[in-house]
């Protein structure tokens, strides 16, 4: 009996990966074609006479409040063009992330019909690491002076712990969470289930829409995070459960559990220096699986559901 049973999960787990390989050649298929528009270059290499001319083409990278003397005046600042020089050298060309990119609009078209690719642009902005992307209906911009690598020169200021995701491979997952934010439809959080569902909601988006990235990648952690959080995941659980934190509406709580942070604060000395940061986020992305597990129920409707609806309905059991 108990043979049958490993045989019916083999068989099992088979016909699912067959299912979600073709899943994902129809989504492939959908063929999106972009070309990043690479308007760092354009302006690290323009001269003045080149100024209108760029400005025609990108007038939304020009705020009509500054002169063209300020702009030239950008074009020569010496910090501006060694800046331009370590963007050039990072990335000399951008097709790789142009491909996942790419995929990642493929899967948008397929769980929302009505998207439309937009001009994906990149430029610099003075490592301005809080806006990395910035979205509007018809445009992407990324600014990949943010994604030089944790440990470049430029960050030295920056704490290692919001460095340590200015790099090359978070850019599609950053573009990805920006998505997700236009596309969750939730009530201004007030509990600490709030914050975390909220998350998790943006965490499964991502499975969904860039499963070509590591889990690691897709909550913005190491390997060894990961597994960190994945093997105290029951303990984290208790934690929560019996301090009676779900329903709090403690404000420093976020703060502790869900925001960037060098760890998650337990206040339990053994284990808040070993704890990755946002272990509230991951919490609510393990609810949100259970949920989808459970329930069949399309991504769009998940992204609307009120978080206790989610957290009942899904009936979490926390990793042992």
């Amino acid at each position: 009996m108990k043979k049958l049973g490993i045989l019916f999960i083999i068989i099992f787990a088979a016909f699912s990966c067959k299912k979600d390989s073709s899943l994902e050649r129809d989504i492939q298929e959908i063929g999106t074609d972009i070309t990043v528009e690479r308007f760092d270059l354009l302006f690290a290499r323009a001269n003045i006479e080149d100024l209108n001319e760029l400005k025609q083409g990108y007038p939304f990278m020009f705020a009509e409040k500054y002169p063209d003397s300020f702009w030239v005046t950008q074009m020569r600042d010496t910090l501006q063009q060694q800046l331009f020089a370590e963007v050039e050298k990072i990335f000399p060309n951008f097709d790789a992330i142009e491909m996942e990119i790419e995929s990642l609009f493929n899967h948008l078209k397929y769980y929302f019909s009505e998207f439309t690719p937009p001009r994906v642009i990149t430029t610099t902005s003075m490592v301005d690491y809080r806006n990395k992307v910035i979205l509007t209906d018809t445009i992407a911009l990324l600014s990949i002076d943010t994604y030089l690598g944790r440990d470049h020169e430029f960050y030295a200021g920056i704490q290692k712990f919001i460095a340590s995701n200015l790099k090359k491979e978070q850019i599609v997952v950053d573009l990805s969470n920006a998505y997700a934010k236009k596309y969750i439809h939730q009530s201004q959080p007030k509990t600490l289930l709030d914050e975390m569902i909220y998350f998790g909601k943006i965490l499964y988006f991502n499975d969904v829409m860039i499963p070509f990235k590591s889990e690691a990648e897709r909550i913005g952690y190491t390997e060894e995070e990961l597994q960190w959080a994945r093997a105290n995941e029951s303990y984290i659980w208790r934690y929560f459960i019996e301090r009676e934190l779900l329903y709090s509406t403690d404000s420093k709580l976020p703060n502790r559990f869900i925001n960037p942070a060098p760890f998650t604060k337990f206040y339990l000395e053994e284990i808040d220096n070993n704890s990755p940061a946002r272990l509230g986020q991951y919490i609510g992305w393990q609810i949100v699986r259970a949920y989808m597990d459970k329930n069949r129920v399309p991504l769009r409707d998940m992204l609307a559901k009120r978080p206790e609806d989610i957290f009942i309905n899904s009936k979490f059991k926390p990793r042992k």
